[in-house]
């Protein structure tokens, strides 16, 4: 009959239903029982126990202007800084998934069309040891709720396989965030989990508290020159944090 499927559909649409559970009940068994400080720690190794493949990942949480991300998670100092110069260079892989709402794959950023695309971008990642670098969108109800970054430090693309099982991270990553959001019942808890979680330190914002005094600006302004001075200096912006916590850099004199 017309509109009937096809056997070997319904085989594939299937096994798709048991790999998304799967990938569901590895997300959410976790973080079971844990407060939420330890989460996005949790979620970090269960999203690189099912994506062995890469080098490493990280996770952000879109803000309302590009530079204004939050690192939920971040595997290494490389996936993080990976992270953080996109967020202050306004280009790369997961900006343009944002933009676009689809997977952006960079499969050789030393050489072709990838570094010629994101030219400060990709010297960078150079830098970083880095030569491959794949984003999906973190899928949300008007616009995608972050993205899931993996890394990889050699060049090469993704599995069609592969690609699938990010994807389905993806989002089941999104309804473990959204879940999370909703059933922690108190306030102060919400503001760790999400706005808090810049790997979970504790420092960032405190130095960025100290920068909206010190320079009168917003919290985003004081934010984007932190990563900023930690970007110039070749740095992590929990090091320029520390070190504006300390007093030994003061972005006054600057």
């Amino acid at each position: 009959m017309a509109g009937d499927r096809e056997p070997g559909s319904e085989d594939a649409e299937r096994s798709a239903q048991r790999e998304r559970a799967r990938i569901a009940r590895e997300l959410t068994s976790a973080v079971a029982g844990l407060p939420a400080a330890g989460m996005p720690d949790a979620l970090c190794r269960a999203c690189m126990r099912l994506l062995p493949e890469v080098s490493g990942l990280s996770a952000s949480l879109a803000g309302r202007a590009p530079d204004a991300g939050i690192v939920l998670f971040a595997s290494d100092e490389v996936a993080s800084r990976l992270a953080e110069i996109q967020f202050t260079l306004g280009e790369g892989p997961c900006t343009e998934a944002l933009r676009l709402r689809a997977p952006v794959l960079a499969v050789d950023l030393a050489r072709g069309p990838d570094a010629r695309r994101w030219p400060l971008f990709a010297v960078q990642a150079a830098k970083a040891g880095v030569e491959a670098v794949f984003s999906v969108p973190l899928p949300g109800a008007a616009s995608p709720l972050g993205t899931l970054d993996l890394y990889r430090e050699t060049a090469g693309g993704m599995s069609n396989g592969q690609l699938r099982t990010a994807l389905l991270v993806a989002d089941a990553l999104t309804l473990a965030v959204d879940a999370l959001d909703h059933a922690l019942a108190d306030p102060a808890e919400v503001v760790t989990w999400l706005q808090g979680a810049e790997s979970d330190r504790e420092e960032i914002h405190q130095a960025t508290g100290m920068i909206m005094v010190q320079l009168g600006v917003s919290a985003q302004e004081a934010l984007l020159r932190l990563r900023a001075r930690a970007f110039a200096q070749d740095q992590t912006s929990a090091d320029v944090a520390r070190a504006i916590i300390n007093r030994t850099t003061d972005l006054r004199h600057e």
